[in-house]
């Protein structure tokens, strides 16, 4: 994700979403998705229909994981033939790769590790009705064409299966005044899964938001030692898929 500028053209759907309020561009992805926040606290999302992580799967996922920690608030989702948007409440705090966060590595990469295993240890896999599993994500790789290396089809066996949140990268996690985690934002691939499925990607983010040298103190203060053949694995998963 890159932050767009402030003069990029503001699709009229999310005009119309806004209701008049001013808007500040936030976020801009890979497919061309966009986001803005609003004067009033509000986060718009737009972009392209996306097949493997779709904003109305993220609303519902929203929904429920809203029972037991702090997400965004769903104000409204929809779509049309080409796009689809969805509406959020703010959580308050900031970005883990806000300048702040950028500029104190060391607070932000530990409270992203606590608060990763916050959310492992308070969503119940048990009543969890989606899946991150290793086989769901081959299969929804190979519907998009995607042919995976055969070693991705022999995972390490589950270490500790929890509800994992999909995408645990650092932009990811909103962190109070404090530097301690407030909560977790785009949700969209939120399922059961092992661990070390967002551990990999968690820390493997460090790098592309701090630069070399936390991945090991995301771990640490996630509370395991290091599981390197686990890491390897989940890394080259996600950046296979």
């Amino acid at each position: 994700m890159t932050i767009p500028t402030p003069d990029i053209a503001i699709p009229a759907r999310v005009r119309a979403l806004a209701r008049g309020s001013a808007l500040t561009p936030a976020w801009e992805n890979g497919i061309g998705g966009l986001t803005f926040r609003t004067d009033d606290d509000r986060y718009i999302k737009w972009g392209p229909l996306d097949r493997e992580a779709n904003m109305r799967d993220e609303a519902e996922r929203m929904r429920w994981a809203a029972q037991w920690m702090n997400v965004p608030g769903v104000v409204e989702q929809g779509q049309d033939a080409g796009h689809e948007w969805l509406v959020t409440t703010a959580i308050a705090g900031d970005s883990a790769v806000a300048p702040r966060w950028i500029a104190e590595p060391a607070v932000a990469v530990r409270a992203i590790g606590r608060g990763l295993r916050m959310l492992h240890d308070t969503l119940p896999v048990d009543e969890c009705p989606w899946e991150w599993s290793v086989p769901a994500r081959i299969e929804n790789a190979e519907a998009r064409s995607i042919r995976l290396p055969d070693a991705l089809h022999e995972p390490p066996p589950i270490d500790r299966l929890v509800v994992c949140h999909g995408d645990a990268c650092a932009p990811n996690v909103i962190l109070d005044a404090h530097g301690d985690a407030a909560g977790h934002v785009d949700l969209a691939a939120l399922g059961t899964g092992d661990r070390w499925a967002d551990i990999a990607v968690a820390s493997m983010s460090t790098v592309w938001n701090y630069g070399t040298g936390w991945k090991d103190a995301l771990i640490e203060a996630y509370g395991v030692d290091p599981d390197r053949e686990r890491l390897a694995y989940y890394r080259d998963l996600w950046n296979e898929t």
